[in-house]
């Protein structure tokens, strides 16, 4: 099956996988020689906690408000608002509101972790 190019906002939540714990929905939209994209939704009951990793991190917020933090920096973000997070440093936000946050995340260079992590959430094969 060829990559897809042009991608859109349905067909990234109809694709995604459930994580329970964080109530978050995700979706691996590209993943490239040298960058990653991923659609990401929270539920309004989710939970964004504080993490870091080896790759760099820029995101944009499509929907909902979340109180982000990215290294010392605490602010409330809203549609629109951008963050970029360094390597190594932490990053996370407290959900607000009654909707679901949705955001876009770009990782340079591509993460195993994040594959890793989508794959761990599929059904099994197996069987």
């Amino acid at each position: 099956m060829s990559p897809k190019y042009i991608l859109t906002s349905a067909s990234a939540e109809a694709d995604s996988v459930f994580e329970s714990a964080m109530r978050v929905h995700s979706s691996l939209l590209a993943n490239g020689e040298h960058i990653q994209l991923m659609w990401v939704k929270f539920d309004p009951d989710g939970s964004y906690p504080i993490h870091s990793h080896p790759h760099e991190q820029i995101s944009v917020m499509l929907r909902g408000r979340m109180r982000l933090t990215v290294g010392d920096e605490v602010e409330e973000i809203g549609p629109g608002d951008m963050w970029y997070a360094p390597a190594n440093v932490p990053h996370g936000g407290e959900l607000l509101g009654e909707d679901p946050v949705v955001f876009v995340d770009i990782y340079a260079p591509p993460s195993a972790e994040i594959i890793e992590f989508l794959e761990g959430l599929l059904p099994s094969s197996a069987g």
